[in-house]
């Protein structure tokens, strides 16, 4: 009896969760309402709080599976064996033609702030950090003399610089690139510091 209430459970879950996926990825995170979620999960509005403490949380777990899927997008196994510069090239490309691909999910995983009091889970902050340490790999083997923490920095400088200019461009900001350069200039910036990277490298030889 107990294996199948926590069957049934699962499968609530798991509905909510698609549920409020698929309405933040049509709609936005600012239009999320839980009575919309348990409507479209066919459940009572009280049946997504046996589930989550709140919205927020909910909200947690759809940002997991879309970190999960923005992970399966980049294909990192399919280019582990090629040089430094092309692995982080392709996380820029890879990262940039999610972004487009699924642009409500991908805003929800930097919109969401849980509310005053509480705090993200740990597994879910960590879930937030595999691309700096995706980007930190090549970045070791172009400078292998940074330490392992600044080294950490470096990947968040990389990434915030690669996000941000991706962010701007694609809420068309004035400063933003057009859509058909985006990827192209993505590119060359990536070379640039790779090549600066490897450069600094040479001359501390």
């Amino acid at each position: 009896m107990a294996g199948r209430r926590e069957e049934k459970r699962e499968d609530l879950k798991a509905r909510l969760i698609d549920a409020a996926r698929n309405r933040i990825a049509d709609h936005g995170l600012a239009n999320l309402r839980a009575r919309d979620i348990t409507q479209d999960a066919g459940c009572a509005l009280g049946g997504l709080y046996t589930i989550f403490a709140d919205l927020s949380e909910l909200v947690i777990h759809v940002n997991s599976s879309t970190l999960k899927a923005l992970e399966e997008s980049l294909a990192l196994s399919e280019v582990k064996d090629r040089t430094p510069t092309e692995r982080l090239r392709n996380l820029a490309r890879g990262y940039l033609r999610f972004a487009v691909a699924n642009r409500n999910l991908w805003k929800a995983l930097f919109e969401h702030y849980p509310p005053d009091g509480s705090l993200t889970p740990e597994w879910h902050l960590e879930e937030h950090l595999f691309l700096m340490s995706v980007i930190a790999e090549p970045l070791a083997e172009l400078q292998p003399d940074l330490s392992a923490g600044d080294r950490a920095i470096r990947a968040r400088t990389l990434f915030g610089a690669v996000h941000g200019v991706i962010s701007i461009s694609l809420e068309a900001r004035f400063v933003g690139l057009p859509a058909e350069r985006l990827e192209r200039e993505l590119d060359e910036f990536v070379l640039t510091i790779a090549a600066g990277a490897s450069s600094r490298q040479g001359h501390r030889r």
